[in-house]
């Protein structure tokens, strides 16, 4: 059996692992406003985060400023609004980007958010090629399982190489690309699927990139992967150690890639949001810890642990604090870390591994028949299998025979009233205004002039983020410059 560390990474992709450096413990915030959100980042480092994770409100991931039409009730809702670089700036205030890891969950908007963070950096006399962090920008998962895309896509993709590209020369030390399995779990895929969907994904962006004329081995290094940590425990455990496998095989057999750093899958976990019930929520902090542990020992290389009442609300402070802690206990407490690959040589476990992988390659290799992970999603394939085992599942709970404990089993007539995060409306209001006052205050002419030269970048085939970044400075809205795109590109509606 190969050690961990060696080719083809199944038991991790570091000899030491947890031994030499813990995972980094995120916590993923946002909410209300910047300055809500910024309090609660400051929070979450003093209780002992070592990454920023940022959430961000649907108008924001649509491309809408907070006073459209379009976002009306939905500003601060699921995720803190950024429009503009003095949102950024109230959101980063006194945090230090050159010694803290960001990781931005965003897709559609992701050129736009990241070219923020730049600037906000840029501001403050930190080079772009110190930051670090990682920003989603996996937009084909939007179309299998989120829904917030903005445009088709063919476009769509060329603002991620775009990213790739830039990035590549600007800000080395960014993650391009969080290729997300999450979100295709929470919409109700297996496991197996999860694996499978996610790296087709991830086969589709290193084709487009190389089709561009990027170099895989440079750009392969910066690639990163999101999965989900469910309720099977050691389905789960096998899961990212035959994600790992997979992935390094793909890329040295099927892309030649030489270069070791681009071989590897290096991912973030989040445990199951769609697990959390609203019934019994104590039960929750149970079933995340049971999830984080799959993760750990799994080898992933960052972590999320969702709150025990997020069923209901957006977390608390003393919530998230326990979530943290359920980390902390883990990396500290239980030893686990002082085994890299703990369940390596499991039969049980080897056996999950080799069925697992066996299995997604299956999958992917009739994607492939289909012309890749575009064309699978474009005529409905993957969304029809994900929506096929959804309601697989549901009839399982629905009939008994998968159980949920609290939900339709040990149930509980308890009335129970926990303390609920409220969403504060005036802070919802002076957002509102904030972006209003910034349209009057700027100079609107040369907002106008940088709009007009994005658009005739779009129009192109120029790079397009130096034109985002100028808009940025320029304060030019995130809004205004979704909308260039939208005259461009058009706007993606799903027929079928």
């Amino acid at each position: 059996m190969e050690k961990p560390g060696e080719y083809p990474f199944t038991r991790g992709i570091y000899p030491e692992m947890y031994r030499k450096r813990l995972w980094t413990m995120r916590q993923y915030a946002g909410f209300t406003s910047a300055e809500a959100s910024n309090n609660r980042f400051h929070y979450l480092l003093n209780q002992g985060v070592t990454g920023l994770s940022v959430a961000f409100d649907l108008p924001t991931q649509i491309g809408y400023d907070s006073d459209h039409p379009m976002a009306e009730g939905e500003v601060g809702k699921v995720g803190v609004p950024i429009n503009s670089i003095r949102d950024m700036e109230l959101l980063f205030k006194d945090i230090p980007l050159d010694r803290v890891s960001t990781s931005m969950t965003i897709n559609a908007t992701a050129a736009i958010l990241l070219a923020l963070y730049i600037v906000v950096g840029e501001k403050r006399g930190i080079d772009s090629a110190d930051l670090r962090g990682t920003i989603q920008n996996d937009i084909l998962k939007e179309y299998i399982a989120r829904g917030t895309f903005i445009y088709p896509p063919q476009p769509s993709m060329r603002l991620v190489t775009d990213v790739f590209a830039f990035c590549a020369s600007h800000v080395p030390r960014w993650n391009t690309i969080s290729i997300s399995g999450y979100h295709i779990r929470e919409a109700g895929s297996t496991a197996v699927q999860e694996l499978a969907f996610t790296l087709a994904n991830g086969i589709a962006y290193v084709q487009a990139a190389i089709d561009r004329g990027l170099d895989v081995n440079t750009f392969g290094a910066r690639l990163s992967f999101f999965f989900n940590a469910h309720n099977d425990f050691l389905t789960e455990i096998a899961k990212f150690r035959a994600a790992r496998r997979l992935w390094a095989t793909i890329m040295k057999e099927r892309f030649g890639v030489t270069n070791q750093k681009a071989l590897l899958c290096r991912f973030h976990t989040q445990t199951g949001g769609s697990t959390l019930t609203a019934q019994q929520i104590d039960n929750n902090v149970v079933r995340t810890t049971i999830q984080a542990l799959s993760a750990v020992l799994g080898g992933t290389q960052s972590l999320h642990t969702n709150s025990k009442d997020e069923a209901l609300a957006l977390p608390t402070d003393e919530t998230v604090r326990l979530a943290l802690r359920t980390q902390q206990i883990i990396a500290y407490e239980s030893g686990i870390v002082n085994h890299p690959d703990p369940f390596g040589g499991s039969y049980v476990v080897e056996s999950l591994t080799d069925e697992l992988e066996a299995e997604a390659k299956r999958i992917i290799d009739e994607i492939d028949s289909m012309g890749g992970a575009v064309n699978a999603i474009e005529n409905g394939w993957v969304q029809t299998e994900i929506a096929r085992s959804a309601y697989e599942y549901q009839q399982a709970v629905d009939r008994g025979e998968k159980i949920i404990v609290g939900v339709n089993k040990f149930t509980s007539e308890e009335s129970v009233d926990p303390q609920l995060l409220e969403i504060d409306q005036q802070l919802i209001r002076r957002q509102i205004q904030r972006v209003k006052t910034l349209k009057q205050q700027r100079d609107n002419d040369h907002v106008k002039t940088q709009l007009h030269r994005l658009e005739k970048a779009a129009q192109g085939s120029d790079n397009i983020m130096p034109f985002i970044i100028d808009c940025i400075r320029s304060e030019c809205t995130l809004g205004e410059i979704a909308d260039v795109f939208r005259s461009v590109f058009g706007e993606y509606h799903q027929t079928y």
